[in-house]
């Protein structure tokens, strides 16, 4: 275990906050949130990255038969073959929405991994903070590892898909 890493969790544990200067929070959003959020259209990504962070980013199927025709001015969403992040043509099984605005994004599987494992971090932050985790200090450390290994290998463009 990294000493260094440890210590920062514990000081971070004694007020839990999602305070982004604490040494705890600064390290993992600096080698783990912000490149997995860093995509082609950095506005979105910053858009994003909000909508993370104040649990308001919703992520659903697209149901491929049901989908309408992408109008136009839809483009800057992506669409069905073309994810609104990276902008590579992609097959968009997914799209997101960002807080109560109207715009749905579509998103290629791999920048739904990468989403998802932010997401994913956060929620378990968020249970840290609320109280809900019955766990010891090291099991806590070891599972924020965990996800933040999960957010490495998204990084990287590794993701499980849904057909077996």
């Amino acid at each position: 275990m990294d000493s260094v890493l440890f210590a920062e969790f514990l000081l971070w544990k004694e007020h839990p906050s999602r305070d982004r200067s604490t040494a705890f929070l600064s390290r993992i959003y600096r080698e783990d949130i912000g490149p997995c959020l860093s995509f082609t259209r950095s506005e979105l990504s910053q858009l994003i990255q909000r909508a993370v962070e104040n649990n308001s980013l919703t992520i659903e199927p697209v149901a491929m038969s049901a989908l309408p025709m992408v109008k136009a001015s839809a483009l800057e969403c992506g669409g069905p073959k073309k994810c609104a992040l990276s902008g590579l043509s992609r097959v968009c099984r997914h799209r997101i929405k960002l807080g109560d605005k109207g715009s749905y994004y579509y998103i290629s599987p791999s920048s739904r991994a990468r989403i998802t494992a932010v997401c994913n971090f956060f929620t378990y932050i968020r249970y840290i903070q609320q109280g809900l985790v019955r766990q010891n200090a090291e099991q806590m450390f070891w599972e924020v590892m965990r996800l933040r290994r999960e957010m490495t290998v998204a990084k990287l463009g590794f993701y499980l898909t849904d057909q077996g």
